[in-house]
């Protein structure tokens, strides 16, 4: 009972799938903060370039 005990304490593959999944989890975190600030930016420029065409003034930007 102590060997499987101390063979269990020492079992390293499933911290390994844990960190994993943290650094993926992480990963995405980054890649959705980064997709959302252009999504911004894009709907930005879209709404200038649309009130632009509507206006018939000369835009710059």
């Amino acid at each position: 009972m102590k060997a499987l005990i101390h063979r269990f304490l020492a079992e390293e593959a499933g911290v390994t799938a844990i960190e994993y999944g943290l650094i993926a989890g992480l990963i995405a975190v980054v890649i959705i903060g980064a997709v959302s600030g252009i999504g911004t930016n894009l709907n930005t420029i879209f709404t200038n370039i649309k009130t632009c065409l509507a206006s018939s003034a000369t835009c710059t930007g």
